[in-house]
This record gives C-alpha cells, sequence and structure tokens, in this order.
C-alpha cells in the first residue's frame, strides 16, 4: 500500500508556477521540463492536483480576499472577466490571483508589515508570553503586535492589533496601554485588551483598571468580572462576565454561548497558518455554542461541520473553503 508524501511550500509554490506557465502556453503541458518535474515525487503529482483543484475554485475565495483585504487583488479579478479576445491573459491573471490568495492565506497582508516595523512584539499563530523590562507579564493572543514605550516616568504599552492579557508589576511609575484611540490605566493587576475594528474590548480578571474612551472623555472603572467596549471614542456600558471563561485562550481553549459562526470562525482564523473562507452569508449567522481547542482549529471546523451541515476543503495547506 503507497503512503501519501506531505507536500512542502516550495513543491505547492512549484505546482503554481507550473500551472500558470501551462494555462499561457498550453503545449508546456506536454513538454519534457513539466513531465520530469511530475516524476520526480508523488507529492508533485499531487501538489499539481490540488493546485487545479484551488484554480477551479479560485475566482470566489480570491474575490472574497480582494473584498476583505487588499483592493489591489480586484485588478487581477477584473482581468479574469475580460472579453474573449484578451484570454491569453487569462492564465496569467488566474495564477496571480492564486498566488496572493495563497500569500493572504498564509498571513501576507501589506497593513500588518507596517504595524510589525513599529512593532517591539508579535504573535504569529500562537499564543506568546513576552516578559517586560519591569517583569510585568503579557500574554499575546495569536494575531496580536504591541509597541512599548517606558519612558519619561510611565510604561506605555500601544496595542497595534490583536489582544494582549497583562499581569502588571507595581513599581509606582503609572502603566497604560493605548488602543484604537482609547486607554487604559491599570490601578490593579490582571485585565485583557482586546482590538475591536474602530475600539477595544477591556475585561479584568482582577484588580482594578481605569478605561478612557477617548481622550478628554470621563473615565469609567471596572473591577474584576467586568468588562467594558468602546468604538469611535464613544464607551458602552459596563458588563458582568465570567472572566475566566472569557480569557480561556490563555489556556488553549475558545469558549462561546449562541453567538454567530462568523465570529468562531473568525477567532479560529487566528490559530490558523493560512486562511478560512465562508461561503454562505446566511450560515455565517447561525448560532453556535461550545469550547473549542485553538491548537486544532480545523478539528473544531468539522465538529461544527457535522452540526450546523456545512462541508470544508483545504486546499494547499493554506486555503481553507466551507461551504
Amino acid at each position: 500500500m503507497s503512503v501519501e508524501q506531505p507536500i512542502t511550500a516550495a513543491q505547492s509554490q512549484a505546482a503554481l508556477r507550473w500551472l500558470g506557465r501551462i494555462q499561457q502556453q498550453p503545449a508546456q503541458a506536454e513538454g519534457a521540463a513539466f513531465k520530469r518535474w511530475l516524476l520526480e515525487s508523488p507529492a508533485h503529482r499531487q501538489a499539481y492536483a490540488e493546485a487545479q483543484a484551488l484554480w477551479r475554485l479560485s475566482e470566489a475565495p480570491a474575490a472574497r480576499l480582494a473584498a476583505e483585504e487588499h483592493q489591489g487583488l480586484q485588478t487581477y479579478l477584473e482581468a479574469m472577466r475580460r472579453p474573449e479576445r484578451k484570454r491569453p491573459w487569462r492564465g496569467l491573471a488566474v495564477a496571480a490571483s492564486l498566488v496572493l490568495a495563497l500569500g493572504f492565506a498564509a498571513g501576507w497582508q501589506p497593513q500588518f508589515w507596517l504595524q510589525d516595523l513599529r512593532a517591539d512584539y508579535t504573535s504569529g499563530a500562537q499564543v506568546r508570553q513576552v516578559t517586560l523590562a519591569d517583569r510585568s507579564q503579557l500574554t499575546l493572543d495569536a494575531g496580536t503586535a504591541v509597541a512599548v514605550d517606558f519612558a519619561q516616568g510611565e510604561r506605555r504599552v500601544r496595542l497595534l492589533r490583536g489582544a494582549a492579557f497583562f499581569e502588571v508589576t507595581h513599581t509606582g511609575e503609572p502603566f497604560l496601554v493605548d488602543a484604537q484611540g482609547g486607554e487604559v490605566r491599570v490601578l490593579g493587576t490582571q485585565f485583557e485588551v482586546r482590538g475591536q475594528g474602530d475600539g477595544a474590548q477591556v475585561t479584568v480578571r482582577s484588580g482594578r483598571v481605569a478605561v478612557t474612551a477617548a481622550e478628554g472623555q470621563p473615565a469609567r472603572e471596572l473591577t474584576a468580572n467586568q468588562q467594558l467596549a468602546y468604538a469611535g471614542g464613544v464607551a458602552g456600558g459596563v458588563e458582568a462576565v465570567d472572566s475566566d471563561s472569557r480569557l480561556a485562550w490563555r489556556q488553549g481553549w475558545l469558549n462561546y454561548y449562541q453567538v454567530p459562526l462568523a465570529q468562531v470562525l473568525e477567532d479560529l482564523g487566528r490559530y490558523y497558518p493560512g486562511r478560512i473562507l465562508l461561503l454562505d452569508g446566511e450560515l455565517a449567522q447561525r448560532r453556535v455554542s461550545g469550547s473549542f481547542p485553538v491548537e486544532e482549529p480545523l478539528a473544531a471546523l468539522d465538529s461544527l461541520g457535522k452540526v450546523l451541515g456545512f462541508e470544508r476543503q483545504t486546499l494547499l495547506g493554506r486555503l481553507t473553503v466551507l461551504r
């Protein structure tokens, strides 16, 4: 019985390159160079078959990526829809959109590059522990970037994206967290700040913090098991929460009660070294309850699929499509 070989990133990229060439010049499919490459390894044949499958499914996911992530990808999609006389360029356009889609799926997002240049600490698809110079502890959720500035008699952390849990060491100097125009001033020790669009959500596990939604706004004080969100400089109400459940990502779990599937997928996506796309807007609003391990996002998707009736297809190890 033959054993299927794993496909490496280099093999996947080579398969995409061959696919692009053949779409531009179909005769290359019968050429000696392509045939030699196919025969070098069973993994090459498997990578090429997956590239063809991704090709067939590429336009809808690429269109979704274009709308969500990067306007530049739309250029390639428009090229795919040009009149028949433009057909020789179609293969190149599709190949480019596939490469870009896979790049986005692997976390290649230009706006994140700029944030990472300004960041002192970042996390990829995993939770990361950081110890600051004052011995304060930061737990960075997956997909997080923070900048740290300890100067002029204060300790300041700027949340550039994602979420961070803080365990602050008391030194006598103020400890502040900047997030989306708001500020959190530490009056206690353990809390989370999570970026949300043009605002943030603050959850306190122990101690106290003072949250200011925008400069000049009054501060709102939170204590243990309380949460407050703000957006656009406007603070919402203080809510009572089970902080251990809300912050269970630190122990590798995501807990939900009656939340939209779209939110669950967004959260799981932080721990997946690729991209998850749901091609059904109605399904995205279905309510979900449960606990899911962050270390196995695809297993969580399989469990959800059995309950909600969707199927997943993972292509080239990077792009997972749900439908």
